[in-house]
């Protein structure tokens, strides 16, 4: 049986210390059962959950300071979940999803390490519009614009979730395809804007991208 090697790191948000268990690095992978092969994830994609990207710090410091009173959110391709995690220490109604087979186990565990509640998840595809996710106030993500068939996909994914008013927003490094989808989501009622990071923001990363903003009201 193949293993995969893992590493502990502690993440300095605002005024949380916040312990993840992730890969050892992007070269790791485990899949005898071919679990992740039949659902199409690749030995090279097989990694990409594992790792604290620079896009999911930005998120989750993003996260930091969200204003969370009376709503229920969903990040989307959670991957370790940091910003769930720090959501989660903030006592927020957050849920996640992601398509790796290995995201859950590795949620279920960094939640333990935080002393925190367990997050609630779904496995979830975003073809699969059929879930018992329900509706969000606020849905959440980082680097999910990776291909451009990913645009429908994901916009029609965040309509069936997203309730009449709610917010979007989705930390982006710059692959080409945030246009593209900005107008799927203006098709569906969500008014757009998007923003670098400020000084004080910049000063904790070395990301380049945008962050996005939707809004439907």
């Amino acid at each position: 049986m193949s293993k995969y090697r893992v590493r502990y790191q502690t993440f300095e948000i605002d005024d949380l210390d916040i312990h993840v268990r992730s890969l050892r690095d992007n070269q790791q992978f485990s899949d005898d059962g071919n679990i992740a092969k039949n659902l199409g994830i690749s030995s090279a994609q097989w990694p990409i959950f594992g790792i604290i990207w620079a896009s999911g710090e930005v998120l989750a410091r993003l996260m930091a300071r969200q204003d969370i009173v009376g709503k229920r959110i969903l990040e989307v391709g959670c991957g370790l979940g940091l910003a769930s995690l720090v959501l989660n220490e903030r006592s927020a109604d957050i849920s996640a999803t992601d398509y790796h087979p290995e995201v859950e186990s590795f949620l279920k565990i960094n939640a333990s390490l935080n002393s925190g509640d367990e997050i609630p998840y779904e496995q979830s595809d975003w073809n699969d519009l059929d879930t018992s996710l329900g509706e969000f106030d606020l849905i959440i993500g980082s680097d999910l614009l990776y291909e451009v068939e990913h645009i429908e996909l994901l916009s029609q994914f965040i309509e069936v979730h997203a309730k009449p008013e709610c917010e979007v927003i989705v930390v982006d490094p710059g692959r080409g395809n945030h246009a593209k989808f900005s107008k799927a989501m203006v098709k569906l009622g969500f008014s757009h804007s998007q923003r670098k990071l400020d000084d004080e923001e910049q000063s904790h990363t070395s990301f380049k991208g945008r962050v996005l903003n939707y809004s439907r009201v």
